[in-house]
């Protein structure tokens, strides 16, 4: 049986190398011996059953051009995110899975509703190199983005930032973490650089405590210099 990952909306999504993350994924399985399938997404497509999800970051002209079909894909992705399937979600490919988008015009625009949270749009972009602390561990990735994410009080961020500017770039938080769902602002591709949090990934979506070790030199060598670099 082969490893599933969706890649969800490929074409439209996929700002700063954000399909990294799908190549990083693949060839660490790879590396395990697992078979995997890679399977695009797109417009008008249902999303078929999966191991991984994957959605990556969009501009505001990508964001409009998805926001209506993924209002049609609302409910396979609340059933998939509540039922713990594993899902990786980048910048607007993170803010797709919140209720809405409140422009800097005051336009509201209306999104998949599959979790509690909601972006508002800012005059000022946060962009730089990101890191912040999470249960994994410290993870280092390059935020761009206008959008201030607020997520409810009962849900868990994915860290706490230790640089830059994460969620808002007012109450110190990076991303969300539900279940098996994780959203994310930080572009780079991130797994690459963070070898820990990819595999992190992996083990949700096998359903195992361990993995079996691969030569992590270079990947852990690039993420400990970036880390030093920009803290």
């Amino acid at each position: 049986m082969a490893v599933k990952i969706v890649h969800l909306y490929p074409e439209e999504m996929n700002l700063y190398g954000d399909k990294g993350n799908v190549i990083c994924l693949k060839k660490r399985l790879e590396a395990r011996n697992y078979k995997v399938d890679v399977i695009n997404v797109g417009m008008g497509e249902r999303i078929p059953d999966f191991d991984i999800l994957f959605i990556g970051g969009g501009q505001d002209k990508e964001m409009s051009i998805v926001r209506r079909d993924v209002r049609r894909k609302a409910e396979e992705l609340s059933y998939y995110i509540h039922s713990g399937k594993t899902v990786l979600a980048i910048c607007g490919g993170y803010q797709l899975l919140g209720e809405y988008y409140k422009t800097a015009s005051a336009q509201v625009i209306e999104l998949s509703g599959a979790l509690p949270f909601f972006t508002e749009g800012a005059k000022q972009r946060m962009i730089g190199n990101v890191v912040f602390e999470s249960p994994f561990g410290k993870i280092v990735g390059f935020e761009n983005h206008s959008g201030k994410t607020y997520i409810a009080n009962e849900f868990c961020p994915l860290g706490c930032v230790i640089s830059g500017f994460g969620n808002n770039g007012e109450d110190g938080t990076e991303g969300v973490l539900y279940k098996n769902t994780f959203g994310t602002y930080a572009h780079g591709p991130v797994l690459p650089k963070n070898p820990i949090f990819a595999d992190e990934i992996i083990k949700r979506a096998l359903q195992v405590n361990e993995l079996p070790n691969i030569d992590d030199k270079f990947e852990n060598l690039c993420h400990n210099s970036l880390v030093s670099r920009f803290t």
